[in-house]
């Protein structure tokens, strides 16, 4: 499991599938979010704007990210 640490007080699903490199794209993290194939906290999530906040794990393709301060 990865970490990703914040900037700001959150970060979107989309953003976040982004910067932990699990996607090359905004356009790939739309499709693969929306096509239910992402999870947060263990729940199918397919809004690309959900906001994360510390101690969400985001689950894609095999790999996890934790949300840290």
């Amino acid at each position: 499991m990865q970490s990703l640490h914040l900037r700001d007080e959150f970060i979107k699903l989309g953003q976040a599938l982004k910067a932990a490199g699990l996607v090359e794209s905004g356009v790939e993290a739309k499709e693969v979010i929306q096509d239910g194939l992402v999870k947060v906290n263990g729940q199918t999530d397919t809004r690309r704007g959900k906001k994360l906040y510390p101690g969400d794990i985001v689950s894609y393709n095999g790999e996890e990210i934790k949300i840290e301060n």
